[in-house]
């Protein structure tokens, strides 16, 4: 049910109800508790698209498993600088969570964060060269410093016993293995920020509320529309931040800011296979990644998952891509069509002439019987049998399409902070790493809307206290990393004591 306090003129007005307005509107009360922010969510819950547990794999983004974050270049280098950075963003979001942990605006832990042990695995000669080549350069780095490398059999048995068993002896497999390594539910986490919001004076959500409309008012604040339950209803705002997931990019379009224009979205579904059976769930405990299929989209790189969600431990294989014309998953099958503008219709058309293997793949992927799904499955497990696996319906992604004067348009994988010269406006377009990296992104969007109030002592110092390392590298720091580490990990319950004695040394 919707609130039935509306405050018409607020200082801040959030649309969509998922871990990306969660975070920004807890940041943005720590950072300024008087400040007043009315959330709109359509749906009549919070966090039932791309946040809920189910829709997305809840692996903490860290780059820890994820092979398409270190590419193999032409000359067989592999470059770890965008995991090095991903890796640090996540915790970036580990240290904000610690903080509420902390200051009690979030709870139990375990609830949304458990330790779970992140892998990747190769079959073949040339790739198991590939992952070699991929550990020795992230252990170059602090941050990667626990990745272990085998291609023992025997080790490998151990750590994943399911995809080892009835593996021909002689194929050549490799893993590597990163024991401190997350499984986050990010839509238990995204309703805890809210409920911890709504505590608080000033804070109003509103469920069953879809903004249809904004424009720019003579005195520079925003009018939004917004129907519902209660018929339609007006607000206007000083900052409005779309985060809507696939809804976001509309919004953007019918808000008119010359920074928006030429963006297009190509929708991706996707579908996962899960498995209750206690025997098997009992048997394998860590999200092991593989690599994509060629002319695949990085979201749908192979992996099979441990989940634990509302306590309860699961398996989950995929994802299997798929192509729906929807922005979200309750959204309408008109979303694309309609999002077809004369600004960024010819971004649209180059960025699908210059990515037929993708649209292959689709096609390939959406023609799929439950036969060739349990195939891919049966790479990862050769073992596995039919009838302990079930079909579950992801979440809906929008993937970025933008101008680009070399190709007309480009289609990229990844987020995208959108916003206006005056930061009065933004919205989030993209997907993965996406909520893993909300933190980071939110802090982003921040200096850039709220660049005046980002430079104050008192906004300087209380990024500070929320994020410990703010405003220096924990990639060039090794023993500022060490102690931030250390600190979150004990907050959240990622270990079971502090074996360096590091935690204090950071307390004081």
């Amino acid at each position: 049910m919707s609130e039935e306090l509306w405050n018409e003129s607020p200082d801040v007005v959030l649309v969509g109800a998922g871990i990306m307005s969660a975070t920004l509107g807890m940041l943005l009360k720590q950072l300024e508790p008087g400040l007043t922010i009315e959330m709109f969510e359509s749906l009549d819950s919070a966090a039932e698209e791309s946040s809920n547990a189910w829709n997305n794999a809840g692996t903490g983004h860290a780059a820890l498993c994820e092979l398409n974050y270190t590419p193999e270049a032409a000359d067989g280098s592999v470059d770890p600088s965008k995991a090095i950075a991903i890796n640090e963003s996540f915790e970036i979001s580990k240290q904000f969570w610690a903080h509420l942990v902390q200051e009690g605006a979030l709870e139990e832990p375990s609830n949304f964060i458990t330790q779970v042990p992140h892998m990747s695995f190769v079959r073949g000669e040339a790739n198991v060269e590939y992952l070699r080549k991929r550990h020795a350069a992230l252990t170059t780095s602090h941050l990667f410093r626990e990745m272990s490398f085998s291609e023992d059999p025997a080790e490998l048995q151990e750590w994943m016993p399911l995809v080892m068993e009835g593996r021909d002896p002689e194929e050549k497999v490799a893993a590597t293995r990163v024991d401190s390594g997350t499984d986050v539910n990010f839509g238990a986490l995204t309703k805890a920020l809210i409920g911890a919001l709504r505590k608080q004076l000033g804070f109003h959500l509103h469920l069953g509320q879809r903004v249809t409309d904004l424009s720019r008012e003579p005195g520079g604040r925003w009018r939004i529309t917004v129907a519902g339950r209660g018929g339609r209803r007006t607000v206007s705002a000083k900052f409005v931040f779309l985060g809507a997931g696939g809804g976001a990019l509309p919004l953007l379009q019918k808000s008119g800011i010359p920074e928006g224009r030429g963006f297009g979205g190509f929708p991706v579904s996707g579908q996962w296979l899960r498995c209750d059976n206690p025997e098997l769930v009992e048997r394998h405990h860590a999200k092991v990644y593989g690599k994509a299929s060629v002319g695949a989209p990085p979201m749908s790189v192979p992996h099979l998952d441990t989940r634990i969600i509302d306590g309860k431990r699961s398996l989950l294989f995929g994802p299997y891509a798929g192509f729906s014309t929807k922005f979200l998953k309750g959204g309408s099958y008109l979303d694309l069509p309609l999002s077809v503008k004369a600004d960024n219709i010819v971004p649209m058309l180059c960025a699908g002439r210059d990515n037929i293997d993708l649209t292959r793949y689709l096609i390939g992927q959406v023609l799929q019987s439950p036969k060739d799904r349990f195939a891919a499955l049966q790479e990862f497990i050769p073992d596995a049998r039919m009838e302990d696996w079930r079909l579950e319906i992801a979440g809906q992604r929008v993937q970025i399409i933008k101008k680009s004067p070399a190709k007309g348009g480009v289609l990229q994988f990844g987020t995208e902070v959108v916003a206006a010269a005056d930061g009065s406006i933004s919205a989030l377009l993209g997907a993965s790493p996406g909520a893993s990296t909300a933190v980071s992104i939110m802090i982003e969007l921040v200096r850039k809307c709220f660049s005046e109030r980002m430079q104050t002592e008192v906004w300087q110092e209380r990024m500070q206290q929320m994020i410990p390392s703010f405003g220096a590298s924990l990639a060039g720091n090794e023993g500022l990393w060490g102690r931030v580490q250390s600190w979150t990990h004990e907050v959240l319950c990622l270990r079971d004591k502090d074996p360096d004695g590091l935690l204090e040394s950071f307390k004081s």
